[in-house]
This record gives structure tokens, C-alpha cells and sequence, in this order.
């Protein structure tokens, strides 16, 4: 088993509180080994393997007839007698009113409990409901490039191929432990999005019409880290003779977030002080997601840092907007607390690089501000901008 300790690193200051943890992220993220760390940790503590209570609720793993009833009774069958216990339960989200059942746990039983999951229902009303208050909720993402670099240890590749490779193959666990060429990685990215769209979305929310909720989907896939509008996007399927209402599109982008196959990105005036609630992007939980529809090319060389990027920031727990100053476009504006810094990401710096330069040197703050691009070439520091190889942004412990 790979670590991949920042997790068991944010799950640590709430171990032993009265709060549900819940791990959410897309489906093969890498979420059952960050039990399986968990439960290392547990049993380097002293705690005995018998008060660790470890339970997948996947549709392979429980009866088909399993109800929120069956499984607080089965828990509390295993939580008999032995003190304090933790429980582990993997893909919780299976289970009908799952929340029902663990609120109960929480309030009349000697328990540390911890959820993963991979869909909206762990998001649910129904957790506002039932667990106010008393639940934490922890994002996990595929692999960040410095995870990548330790799955890939040994490897004999550079840093520099392996940034490429990653850029190519994305960052879902199975492909990094596996030695794939292109086809096979895409396929096997390919099967995890389906599963997702399939009983995620598709199953869940009864939708009759799944050519058309595809089309709208790869239109949403295409343009990955573009501006467009729910009515931007039924205008281009009038275009090829399809109809769709902007509702219907209103749902399938809020059913792709809630699976986690997007995220949004609001834009923030700089000048206003305020997020604005128009013109959004949306950028992948893994880059791969696109390639293994659309295929790769070098033209998407932009987009993909981007997104790679994007998740960096959020990875390391910043709030991530769109700068808008004036009429300039920043692509990034990440918070966290007290913390900001600003990004512009480029594949290469052209010869005139005023545009890269000058949207952050309007900027006038003291935060950090940095241009991100693939060529080591161009780094170094202009007008107190960092100009910065990927590589080694994405390397840094503190920006």
C-alpha cells in the first residue's frame, strides 16, 4: 500500500470527536486505501483490530435488500461489549437513509465513525437533517502530482517525463500503480466514467433520454475551462437539431458536480469584492476524463494544465476563483484563510508576455503572484511576479 498521508493528515485533528467524518470524491479516487491507512494509524495507536469495524457498502458487497435498519443492527451486533469502537464505512451511499442510521450510532453508542462515498447523497438535505453540526466533510481527489512521483518511485523516468505522463494519463490510483500504455489507461478511465454516469447519475435520476443527457455531457467535457451558459449549450444542440430545455442542462451540470466529475469555478471582481453568479468555468476531477472521450492531443496542452492546476489548488485546500479586473481575466485566485495568491498558467511565455505579466501587475496587493508554464526556460522573477516551471510549482511545500 502507497501513503498518501496529507489525508490521514487532515482526518487526525477530529479523531475521537463526536462528528461523522465523511470522505467524498470521485469513484476510484483512492478512497478505500485512505481507510486502509486510517486503520493502520488506528492500530499504531493501541487500538485493537477488534474495535476496528471496517464495512463496504458497494453494490457487489451487500444484499440487494439491505436497509438502513439491517445496518445499524449488524453494527451493533459487532460493537457489542467491546468499548469504544471505530467504524469504517466505505460507500455508504448505497444504503437507503444511511444517514438515519448513523446519527443513532452517534448519539447512543461508544463510536468514532468515518464515510466515504462517491455521489450527492452524501451531500444530501437529509445530512443537514439528521447529522447538523455534527459531521465533517473531507474532499478527496485522484493523485497530486507529488503523490504521482511516490506511486511511480523507482520508476527510472525524470521528473520532467513524469510530469508529462501525468499530464497524458491523469491522476486515478489504478493507472499510476499500473505500467499501461495510452489505450489501456483511457479504457480503464473510460469504464470508471461510465459506472458514474450510469448508476450515479443516470440510474439515480431516472433519465429517460440518455443520448441527449450524453451529448449535453461531452459538450460540458469540451470545453473544460470555457465560459459557457446552460443556454449557451441547448443553443447548440438547436444547431444540430436537438432539443433540450435549460432546466434539464441546469440539472445535468449540478448531477455531474454532485458525482464529482466537475467543479465549479465562480469568478470574483476584484474591484467589487464580490464572487460573481454568472460565467462560471468548470474544470474535471481528472484530466483523464476528457482524453478517454476525445482522445489526446498536444492542442489540449493548455487546458490540461489548467485543470491540473485547479485541482492542486483545491487539493491543498484553497478556495479557487476566476479573477475578473475590470475588463482582464486572471485564471486564478486562490484563498485559504488569511492566505491568497494569484496564477496565470501558459504553456510558454510568447516573446511579448506583457499580457501574462500585466493582467497580475494591475493587481495592487502584496499577496503572491505567479505565472505558471512548461518551459524551465522561462523562469525567474519580473516586476516581483514568479515566473515558475510546473514542475516545480506543483513541488513546492508553500507557495
Amino acid at each position: 500500500m502507497i501513503l498518501r498521508p496529507d489525508y490521514v493528515n487532515a482526518i487526525l485533528p477530529f479523531m475521537d470527536q463526536p462528528l461523522v467524518k465523511i470522505l467524498a470524491g470521485v469513484r476510484r479516487c483512492g478512497k478505500s486505501t485512505i481507510f486502509e491507512m486510517l486503520a493502520q494509524e488506528l492500530l499504531r495507536r493501541g487500538v485493537a483490530d477488534s474495535n476496528i469495524i471496517q464495512k463496504r457498502y458497494t453494490e457487489m458487497d451487500i444484499p440487494s435488500d439491505i436497509t438502513a435498519r439491517k445496518m445499524y443492527d449488524e453494527l451493533i451486533r459487532e460493537i457489542d461489549g467491546k468499548g469504544h469502537c471505530y467504524l469504517l464505512l466505505d460507500e455508504i451511499q448505497e444504503v437507503e437513509n444511511w444517514e438515519r442510521a448513523v446519527n443513532s450510532l452517534l448519539e447512543s453508542q461508544d463510536v468514532d465513525i468515518y464515510v466515504t462515498g462517491s455521489n450527492s447523497r452524501l451531500m444530501s438535505s437529509e445530512i443537514s437533517t439528521y447529522l447538523t453540526g455534527r459531521f465533517v466533510s473531507i474532499p478527496v481527489y485522484p493523485l497530486s502530482f507529488k503523490e504521482y512521483l511516490t506511486f511511480k518511485a523507482g520508476s527510472g523516468f525524470s521528473q520532467k517525463e513524469l510530469l508529462e505522463e501525468y499530464i497524458r494519463f491523469g491522476g486515478f490510483p489504478i493507472i499510476a500503480l499500473g505500467n499501461y500504455d495510452q489505450q489501456s489507461a483511457y479504457q480503464i478511465v473510460n469504464g470508471i466514467y461510465h459506472t458514474v454516469i450510469s448508476r450515479d447519475i443516470v440510474k439515480r435520476h431516472r433519465i429517460t433520454r440518455q443520448d441527449l443527457f450524453d451529448r449535453v455531457v461531452k459538450y460540458i467535457i469540451e470545453n473544460m475551462g470555457r465560459t459557457f451558459s446552460a443556454s449557451s449549450i441547448a443553443r447548440f444542440l438547436r444547431s444540430e437539431q436537438r432539443t433540450v430545455s435549460v432546466e434539464s442542462i441546469y440539472n445535468y451540470l449540478r448531477w455531474l458536480e454532485q458525482a464529482f466529475i466537475i467543479y465549479p469555478c465562480h469568478r470574483y471582481d476584484i474591484q467589487g469584492r464580490a464572487i460573481l453568479k454568472t460565467q462560471e468555468k468548470y474544470y474535471l476531477s481528472d484530466v483523464a476524463l476528457k482524453y478517454c472521450l476525445l482522445g489526446y492531443n498536444r492542442k489540449m496542452l493548455d487546458g490540461a494544465m489548467e485543470n491540473i492546476i485547479f485541482l492542486e489548488l483545491k487539493h491543498r485546500g484553497y478556495e479557487v476563483f476566476i479573477g475578473k479586473n475590470d475588463t482582464k481575466e486572471i485564471d486564478f485566485i486562490a484563498q485559504r484563510r488569511d492566505e491568497k495568491l494569484y496564477v496565470q498558467v501558459c504553456v510558454q511565455l510568447p516573446e511579448d508576455s506583457d499580457r501574462e505579466i500585466d493582467n497580475l501587475m494591475e493587481i495592487r496587493d502584496h499577496y503572491p503572484k505567479y505565472v505558471i508554464t512548461m518551459n524551465p526556460m522561462d523562469a525567474g522573477i519580473e516586476n516581483g511576479i514568479r515566473i515558475v516551471e510546473m514542475t516545480n510549482f506543483l513541488l513546492m511545500e508553500r507557495w
